[in-house]
């Protein structure tokens, strides 16, 4: 079946963590950190435990297209408060491991690039970080709108069946896809575009973590917010799976911009999931590597360019 298969697959990836990297430690880190990056989802469907904690009438157990209701009928906002919460509680165990990582609690950092990782005030970045109204203002605002008036589609507002990972990651990897090609787009169509939407965030040629969302308001809109319109309109994932993908993507593109290699990365990079390196390649050299969580679609169109292969990166990657 399917799971045995995941199963077996993570097990596969569990050894190889702890081969390819630093031993216990860095398995601990890499199971600790992404299970908790899905803290809300795990906790709230293991055993149904939503159905204890919340009163029936606060959430809809089978799909609903409030789309087409009556008027003045809107969704319980119970889904998206714990949308909502789960990315929060996941950025926030995203934070704290990044911080242990970077001044060398968990072990030595190793930054991406040769020149080192960029100076700054971690409490000034992490500030600004969060502020920033191209990343998470915009994203809770797209979630906010979509869910309250009903757009999402409707197996979206269903409580039942747990997380489905097969959704999950499908989720994941089309909206890769669909920002690999919105990503390109930016950079090629024309150079007012460009200039208008992604150049302000290329003026990290060395990023760090907090430059994942530093942008701008037309970058947000065509990588991130067209790709979630047409994801949700393929997937039809309920609220549990949703959720799931949502903090997986919002920490995975996080994490795709720290300044040093994260102890899963040796592993990440055999399976085509991308790294901080395979991301730093692009803020780099501009013209590879424009896929964010997999490196498949770069691969595919001949946009790949391996960091081991880039002169100014550090050779431990």
């Amino acid at each position: 079946s399917f799971f045995r298969f995941a199963f077996l697959t993570f097990l596969q990836v569990f050894a190889m963590v702890a081969a390819l990297t630093s031993g216990l430690t860095s398995c601990l880190i890499f199971l600790g950190l992404w299970a908790s990056i899905l803290t809300v989802p795990l906790i709230l469907t293991y055993g149904a435990n939503y159905a204890k904690v919340f009163p029936e009438a606060w959430y809809d157990d089978q799909p609903k297209d409030y789309w087409n209701v009556e008027k003045g009928v809107r969704p319980s906002p119970l889904g998206l408060s714990l949308g909502i919460l789960a990315v929060i509680v996941g950025q926030t165990f995203t934070i704290i491991y990044f911080s242990l990582w970077k001044y060398g609690y968990l072990c030595s950092a190793v930054p991406v690039q040769l020149v080192g990782a960029p100076p700054y005030q971690f409490g000034v970045a992490l500030k600004g970080h969060l502020a920033q109204p191209e990343g998470f203002l915009m994203l809770g605002g797209y979630l906010c709108l979509t869910w309250m008036l009903g757009v999402m589609p409707k197996s979206y507002y269903a409580f039942s069946g747990g997380v489905n990972w097969l959704h999950v990651f499908l989720q994941l990897i089309i909206q890769d896809c669909l920002m690999y090609f919105m990503h390109k787009m930016e950079h090629v169509l024309h150079p007012m575009l460009y200039k208008l939407s992604h150049k302000p965030h290329h003026r990290f040629t060395n990023p760090k973590l907090f430059d994942a969302f530093n942008g701008s308001v037309l970058d947000t809109l065509f990588m991130i917010l067209v790709p979630l319109v047409i994801t949700a309109r393929i997937v039809p994932a309920n609220v549990w799976s949703y959720m799931a993908f949502g903090s997986l993507y919002a920490n995975w593109l996080t994490l795709v911009h720290s300044e040093f290699i994260h102890p899963w990365d040796p592993v990440f990079r055999r399976i085509g999931f991308g790294t901080a390196a395979d991301h730093h390649v692009h803020h780099k050299l501009f013209k590879f590597n424009y896929g964010h969580l997999f490196m498949y679609w770069d691969r595919l169109f001949g946009t790949h360019r391996s960091p081991t292969a880039v002169d100014q990166f550090s050779k431990g990657l």
